[in-house]
């Protein structure tokens, strides 16, 4: 193996500095959740069982963008696309699930926004509608690719891309679980 082939890609590089950020961010977020709990005005609820599904779901799309990347890589065409639509379609579906669980809590009368709102519920809101912004990237990331692979003539195999959308989209998946444990155990 030459020297050249054992680099990073630069790109790669660049995704793994940013899924950086992406961790202090969430950590600074956790970290604030844990110091305000002790707080005096702190309500805990229980969080709404869709998320349970919801979480079935971001774990079956890292499933299938894993099996998109294995086809892409074995020239197999129609099945990365099937593939790389079904995690896109997964992905609707995890955000979807996310927001029926907070149609749930204000039917419980757990206010998460404005005035008199929850705290718990704040922190709650504003951690995971910040995951789903970062989901909603990774859908957009999954069309484009989808799209890609129905319009170019000229064939590009280069794995680069495909393997940078599957690192960012196990990325997210990860850190769903750990937000999803976080959340459930110190509520």
């Amino acid at each position: 193996m030459n020297e050249q082939s054992k680099k990073m890609h630069p790109h790669k590089f660049t995704l793994w500095l940013g899924l950086g950020s992406i961790v202090m961010m969430f950590a600074g977020l956790t970290s604030a959740y844990i110091v305000k709990r002790n707080q005096t005005n702190w309500q805990g609820f229980e969080l709404p069982k869709v998320f349970w599904y919801s979480t079935i779901a971001i774990l079956l799309s890292s499933v299938t963008v894993y099996l998109a990347v294995k086809a892409f890589k074995n020239r197999e065409r129609a099945k990365y696309r099937q593939l790389i639509g079904v995690t896109a379609i997964l992905g609707v579906i995890f955000i979807t699930l996310q927001i029926i669980g907070f149609n749930d809590l204000q039917t419980r009368g757990i206010k998460l926004i404005l005035q008199g709102s929850n705290v718990a519920g704040s922190f709650l809101f504003v951690i995971v509608c910040l995951h789903l912004l970062h989901i909603l990237a990774g859908i957009i990331v999954l069309v484009v690719m989808f799209a890609r692979a129905f319009g170019r003539k000229t064939k590009n195999y280069s794995a680069i891309p495909i393997e940078m959308t599957a690192i960012y989209w196990h990325f997210v998946d990860g850190l769903w679980i750990y937000l999803f444990l976080f959340l459930s155990w110190i509520q």
